[in-house]
């Protein structure tokens, strides 16, 4: 039994008053790089996953069909294989899983070693959206 005045913890209904209804918890995007080996923290500020190591720029394979997923049961090494500029300036890096070959890209996020993503090779740029065909627009 909690002594008076302890601190309750779990998640709450905001309707009824009670616990939260089963589902993932908000969890602790802190980790080790599996590349270079630092901590790497948070996120400090955008974007909601954290998807990269912002000192060597590798990723793991963990996301399978929507970033920060989670369900992907590879969790091979990405390699920041190269990256482009998207028409609103946004800079973009593309990984390579080195297990299975998946690709992946991902916005750089504001504590990312720049001058490395600079030094990335330019690759064509990659778009979620299934491209329109010219024969199709006939």
């Amino acid at each position: 039994m909690a002594k008076h005045g302890a601190r309750d913890n779990r998640r709450r209904d905001s309707r009824s008053g009670r616990g939260a209804p089963p589902g993932p918890a908000p969890q602790d995007q802190s980790f080790t790089c599996g590349h270079c080996k630092r901590f790497v923290g948070a996120l400090p500020s955008g974007g909601h996953h954290r998807n990269h190591c912002p000192y060597c720029l590798y990723s793991r394979h963990v996301d399978a069909v929507k970033s920060g997923d989670r369900l992907s049961g590879c969790g091979g090494m990405m390699a920041p294989i190269g990256a482009f500029q998207r028409p609103n300036g946004e800079h973009v890096i593309v990984h390579l899983c080195e297990r299975c070959g998946f690709e992946r890209f991902n916005r750089v996020q504001a504590d990312d070693d720049f001058d490395l993503v600079l030094s990335l090779p330019v690759v064509p740029p990659r778009s979620a959206k299934p491209a329109i065909s010219e024969t199709s627009a006939e």
